[in-house]
């Protein structure tokens, strides 16, 4: 089983899978009203030099087993990234049902190719307890960066 890179006929599989990991973190309130926008976002920039999906297919051909989103930030060289490219991994997500058989490795390794691939240096990601074993095989360490956000 290999991941490929995905393109806009994923869209929808690709939200799917989105919901499937966003349901499983016990959202406080939930709402389908992100869908649509991100069904459109995904149609309209993949593939792109800056957005890339990558999935595996499910074995019997009803869709995607599993998916690894990635981006690329531009931001301001600093010493050891003198570009300031950044990737972030986001929506790595796998069926139930399709879960224990190396599916979101092979997606997030994937993604990591493409990665070096544009030249990134660096990349972040935040990790669920369930997938921290996951990153860690692959190199990943915890920073001492702690995240904040402001909802406007």
């Amino acid at each position: 089983m290999n991941a490929r890179r995905a393109g806009p006929d994923d869209a929808d599989e690709l939200v799917r899978l989105r919901a499937v990991l966003l349901t499983s973190m016990n959202p406080d309130t939930w709402d389908d009203d992100w869908r649509k926008p991100a069904r459109e976002a995904l149609r309209e920039r993949l593939p792109s030099s800056t957005l890339a999906a990558f999935v595996v297919d499910r074995p019997d051909g009803s869709g995607l087993a599993s998916c690894a989103v990635g981006t690329i930030e531009h931001r301001l060289g600093a010493p050891g990234d003198p570009a300031g490219r950044t990737g972030y991994i986001f929506s790595v997500a796998t069926d139930p049902e399709m879960r224990r058989r190396g599916f979101s490795r092979l997606c997030v390794t994937a993604l990591l190719e493409w990665f070096r691939a544009q030249g990134v240096r660096k990349v972040d990601l935040r990790a669920s307890a369930s997938g921290e074993g996951l990153y860690r095989s692959l190199g990943f360490v915890r920073t001492a960066d702690p995240a904040m956000r402001l909802r406007l």
